[in-house]
């Protein structure tokens, strides 16, 4: 039989018309009429004698992926990537085949991650009339809002009108909302795209209830189903993604794991003479080829450059636009999974650091997330054996539509520098054993209150308040060497304000602060800084462009100062001893791969079989000394060079560098910067 082209209903690409909709109201007799119609239909299809059987190509990614660091606000990266292809099967009345005709992996991190079967295909029968992913073990058995039993356990209200344009008719389509009348029990939440005069679904975006979820280390899963339409009759799948989203069970840190499956579906041939023998009797719906098949199928483009083209996608995150849709449409309630009531940290140096000041410093940390997740309690207390010193931060959070109204206080012990120049862990590590301290610390005081929402791709945070920083001096005694003394940097207490935006994606960060401060009698700051970084990449090497410019007021405090040189900005240059008012830092890298002998490691994967080179070069500058600091203006440029080694896919990374003024060294060498959030 001919083929005829498909006509499929993407949110951007296709031209939509609106019409006036009703006003929205839940079980409207307009509203029931068309999902009565569409629950008959979805239950003529499977006997319709006009489609007896087809068979299909799949193609798509799995993608394992890791996200880090308080608020989630950088995009996750990869883990580990896996593409596949399927020959898809379908028979009346609903059985289905998948057959795993193709399938190769990367590892961008060691991992063992194993996916359950139904990651590794697509969604048939728009899941039929009860819903299961993980083969059960994640949702089981949620009924479908178009199963015979969904008007008794679901409500629909008709959200808007719209009008497809096709060349051979015009396709009326309600967008219809749709939720339990329990979320106490398993079920979803979403939004339904229904063909109205076929009373076909088209188009299924949706989540489910905490109830649905049979593991406790999921976060949440978000579904969206696209249907493409063949002969002016039938919508069958078109485009599927899923997202599923894991935390740790019993414990809250800002670390979460996605499985994110992406999937394309064509080359239908309809009416068609199946294999034989291809639904057999208990055996699963999706199966793998033989290996020999899978390792000689022919692929249209080499991985690296497949996984490449793929990852715009990911980085875009639409499916947090979906997320966001849900989460507005229930209001008064969360849709995740996780325990209410855990013990929570921002990171693993909340539960026991150490630094010249507090020396060694045990914590502990719980969050609290009553009223159906909604809102958010977090606390934490720490007490430091050398310094002998209570320190605690509490906070509450609320969730107000896509915003989240947070409200503080803490006195902390904190390094004054924007951003860190080592992790946690390395610093304690060095701290204790060697004497070596990378930060000047304040003893913090603060309240305040803050809003953070998602504007244009990008994180803003507005917050303000009340805060006094405190002197504090090295209190500890190291197990090797000498600690340096910790500057005096104390004052009287400011108001404060503060605007904070940071966008990440496509390869460029970039951040941008502005801040304001009154203090008693006419003491009164502003303070401004921004950054930015851009990598390139080609033909295996990377070339990433980077710094930041700040200034700040004549009254600037000398907590807020903006420092440099040593680790973290110009390595060889003495720690910290260019600082003031003014300053700007910028940086050019260039990586190349080098050969590297790969260690197995078993069900992880190996550490790789190259690693990373590279050549620097960063020039700093800083003006306008502030009185009672260590660090004074730079009088002039301070330019460095040197080289660096990235090993263990990336883990691991080590920076020489030279300062051009004296000829000093400077070595360094840490985890990667972005798994410090939880270090």
């Amino acid at each position: 039989m001919s083929l005829r082209r498909l006509w499929y209903l993407p949110p951007i690409v296709l031209l939509m018309f609106p019409v006036p909709a009703p006003a929205q109201s839940w079980n409207t007799p307009v509203v029931r009429a068309v999902i009565e119609r569409a629950i008959a239909r979805r239950s003529s299809v499977q006997a319709d004698s006009g489609l007896r059987s087809f068979r299909a190509r799949a193609h798509g990614f799995v993608f394992f992926l890791g996200q880090l660091g308080e608020g989630f606000s950088e995009p996750p990266r990869l883990v580990k990537s896996d593409q596949l292809a399927l020959e898809v099967y379908w028979q009346a009345p609903g059985r289905s085949k998948q057959i795993i005709i193709g399938r190769r992996d990367r590892r961008d991190l060691p991992t063992d991650v194993q996916y359950h079967r139904d990651h590794l295909g697509i969604v048939q029968n728009n899941f039929g009339n009860q819903i299961r992913l993980g083969e059960g073990d994640e949702v089981r058995d949620v009924p479908h809002p178009l199963s015979p039993d969904g008007p008794q356990l679901y409500e629909y209200a008709l959200v808007d009108s719209l009008s497809l344009e096709l060349p051979d008719r015009l396709v009326r389509v309600y967008q219809v909302a749709v939720r339990p009348r329990d979320f106490g029990g398993p079920g979803l939440v979403g939004t339904m795209f229904i063909d109205v005069e076929a009373a076909e679904l088209i188009r299924f975006r949706f989540s489910f209830t905490p109830a649905a979820y049979r593991d406790n280390t999921l976060e949440d899963i978000t579904v969206v189903l696209d249907n493409g339409l063949w002969f002016g009759r039938y919508w069958l799948p078109r485009r599927q993604e899923i997202e599923i989203r894991r935390r740790t069970s019993w414990l809250d840190i800002p670390a979460r794991g996605i499985i994110r499956g992406r999937w394309e579906i064509g080359s239908y041939q309809f009416n068609v003479d199946l294999p034989p023998n291809l639904f057999l009797p208990g055996e699963p719906e999706i199966v793998p080829a033989p290996l020999a098949a899978r390792d000689t199928f022919n692929w249209d483009q080499p991985l690296d450059v497949a996984i490449r083209d793929a990852l715009g996608p990911v980085e875009r995150a639409d499916l947090d636009r979906v997320r966001s849709e849900l989460s507005r449409a229930v209001a008064n309630r969360a849709l995740s999974g996780l325990p209410g009531t855990r013990l929570g940290f921002g990171s693993i140096s909340d539960l026991i650091h150490v630094n010249r000041v507090e020396g060694l410093a045990p914590g502990f940390g719980w969050v609290e997330r009553p009223a159906h997740g909604r809102y958010e309690l977090r606390g934490w207390v720490s007490r430091g054996f050398s310094d002998e010193r209570w320190k605690s931060r509490l906070s509450a959070s609320a969730e107000i539509g896509a915003a989240v109204l947070e409200m503080s206080g803490a006195r902390e012990v904190r390094d004054i520098g924007d951003e860190p120049v080592i992790s946690r862990a390395a610093n304690s590590f060095l701290s204790q054993e060697r004497g070596y301290d990378f930060g000047d610390y304040v003893q913090l005081d603060q309240l305040m209150l803050g809003l953070r929402a998602r504007v244009a791709g990008a994180a803003l945070r507005l917050s303000g308040g009340w805060e006094r920083a405190g002197s504090v001096s090295a209190e500890a005694t190291p197990a090797a060497g000498r600690y340096r003394p910790n500057p005096s940097l104390g004052g009287p207490g400011s108001v404060v304000a503060r605007a904070e935006m940071d966008r990440h994606g496509f390869g460029f960060d970039g951040s941008f602060s502005l801040e304001g401060g009154l203090g008693s009698g006419s003491r009164r700051y502003v303070r401004v800084r921004g950054s930015a970084g851009k990598t390139f990449a080609l033909a295996g090497t990377e070339t990433r462009l980077s710094g930041w410019l700040g200034w700040g007021s004549t009254q600037l405090p000398g907590y807020r100062s903006f420092v440099m040189g040593g680790r973290g900005s110009l390595p060889g240059e003495p720690f910290r001893a260019w600082g003031g008012r003014r300053a700007a830092l910028g940086r050019a890298d260039f990586f190349f791969p080098v050969p590297f002998l790969a260690v197995p490691l078993g069900g992880f994967g190996s550490t790789g079989n190259r690693a990373m080179g590279g050549l620097f070069v960063a020039v700093g500058w800083t003006g306008s000394s502030i009185p009672g600091v260590p660090w004074a203006a730079s009088a002039g440029a301070r330019p460095v060079a040197g080289g660096e080694l990235e090993l263990f896919h990336r883990l691991l990374r080590a920076e020489l560098g030279i300062g051009l003024h004296d000829g000093r060294l400077g070595l360094s060498i840490d985890v990667r910067r972005d798994l410090w959030p939880i270090l």
